[in-house]
């Protein structure tokens, strides 16, 4: 089974994009991250917000980077300009920002992070009014505005201005929130979990969280100092959550990335557990309770083919997307579906939020623990993974690979090789000049070889 996900057409690669897969992204101060475009994006957004003649309303939140002021400020001062008026609410995961949005019925939401990037990048990504992030069209037309000039001569004076407050009672709000989608009938208490917040935007909302809920809590990751978000710490790094999980005999351990969308856990044996794995936990307990829409799981072309056994004993199908939380969320309010994510730990439970959000899966997997009274090493043998080799190969030149005859040839022999037993995805990058090879097979060892002759063709018909 063969997945290739090819470039766009060759037009539309000639105009310059600011939005690439999750909003605006690149080294702080350097552009298209400096503090000049922000404030033009803040300007852009406003005039689309504009529907009436009443005062619009934008929620402004941001991780723990050293370089949030300044966006924060040049942001604001663009939406300002427009006369919108700005609630800034300091670093609140990307999931609170899109939930604010909603329950204080807000024009839109802006977030200033770059994930799970080093701290010296940083990025901007909207959320429109009813708590989703902006479709295509629409971040094409914020390009367009921000190019075009459109825009540069419309200035509201006197009391049209806009005006900025602190939202002092934001996070308390959105820990309600999230409490709120646990279980009443369970809490818990003698449960002992370590959560590591990365030294990013839940900080202060996931520890108390799980405290306010009766857990005994260790956390890691709650001393950001600017610079040190996921820095050795948080999901792209659990090693250190998985040993503090077995020094302190915890149930489980918590891992959050930058800006608290995603969700990575560590089992009690100390064993990592990922976003494939979670999902077919999830999954089964809501086939239980019937509350699966049309026994369908969305997840993307990454996760691992191990989903769909696990969750076939169900009779439940998986619908794959392009890689993307905003891709998987996309097909799950086209068709009704409410459980989807990624392999790497996005996860979006539709009944409760729009976005992907790390505490708040945790929260549900949490429950499924509560229930079922099972640890979560026994929990997550239901989902055994099929080994996976991922290989990156940096490309001069992007060209669809079906104009690529060796590279075309190469493919279909390696899948010939898998047969019905494995799978092929080859694709470009959207943030980086390069093409990644996942090979998944049932011998760790022939995938690498695999991989490595799709790379080897790669490079010869794209470097030369």
């Amino acid at each position: 089974m063969a997945y290739r996900m090819n470039m766009p057409p060759k037009e539309a690669q000639k105009t310059e994009r600011l939005f690439g897969t999750d909003g605006v992204r690149g080294v702080a101060n350097v552009y298209p991250m400096t503090a000049e475009v922000a404030m033009k994006l803040g300007r852009a957004l406003a005039y689309l917000i504009r529907n009436g003649p009443h005062r619009h309303r934008v929620i402004v939140g941001k991780d723990t980077r050293l370089s949030g002021y300044m966006l924060e400020q040049a942001l604001s001062a663009g939406l300002i300009s427009m006369g919108v008026d700005v609630e800034q609410v300091g670093p609140l995961p990307t999931p609170g920002i899109s939930n604010l949005t909603t329950s204080m019925r807000a024009d839109a939401g802006a977030v200033i992070s770059a994930s799970h990037n080093p701290y010296q990048d940083n990025g901007i990504k909207f959320f429109w009014r009813d708590g989703f992030k902006l479709p295509d069209e629409t971040e094409a037309k914020i390009e367009e505005l921000v190019s075009s000039g459109e825009i540069d001569n419309i200035r509201p004076t006197a009391t049209k201005i806009g005006r900025a407050i602190r939202l002092e009672d934001a996070r308390g709000r959105y820990i309600v929130y999230l409490k709120a989608t646990f279980p009443r009938e369970l809490t818990l208490e003698g449960m002992t979990i370590v959560v590591d917040c990365a030294n990013g935007a839940a900080y202060k909302t996931a520890p108390a969280v799980l405290e306010e809920l009766g857990a005994k809590v260790i956390a890691l990751g709650v001393s950001p100092d600017g610079k040190n978000i996921n820095h050795k710490c948080g999901a792209l790094h659990p090693e250190g959550l998985a040993k503090a999980v077995v020094k302190h005999g915890a149930h489980l351990g918590v891992a959050l990335d930058g800006d608290a969308d995603r969700l990575i856990v560590v089992d009690e044996k100390g064993n990592v557990v990922d976003g494939d794995a979670i999902m077919a936990i999830c999954t089964g307990e809501l086939v239980a309770r019937k509350e699966l829409k049309k026994k369908t799981l969305v997840a993307t072309v990454m996760s691992n083919i191990g989903l769909e056994r696990a969750v076939a004993q169900w009779g439940v199908k998986v619908a794959r997307t392009r890689v993307g939380d905003r891709h998987v969320v996309d097909e799950m309010r086209r068709n009704g579906y409410s459980l989807g994510g990624e392999q790497s730990g996005h996860l979006i439970f539709l009944n409760h939020t729009t976005t992907g959000d790390g505490t708040l899966a945790a929260l549900q997997l949490l429950a499924v623990m509560c229930r079922q009274g099972k640890p979560l090493s026994e929990l997550a043998s239901i989902f055994q993974p099929v080994p996976q080799t991922l290989l990156n190969v940096v490309v001069k030149q992007r060209r669809e690979l079906g104009e690529l005859p060796t590279v075309m040839k190469a493919i279909k022999n390696v899948e010939q090789k898998l047969g019905s037993t494995g799978r092929v995805l080859v694709r470009f990058s959207g943030t980086e000049p390069k093409a990644r090879v996942l090979i998944e097979g049932e011998d760790a060892t022939r995938n690498e070889a695999y991989a490595r002759e799709i790379v080897e063709a790669l490079s010869k018909a794209l470097n030369g």
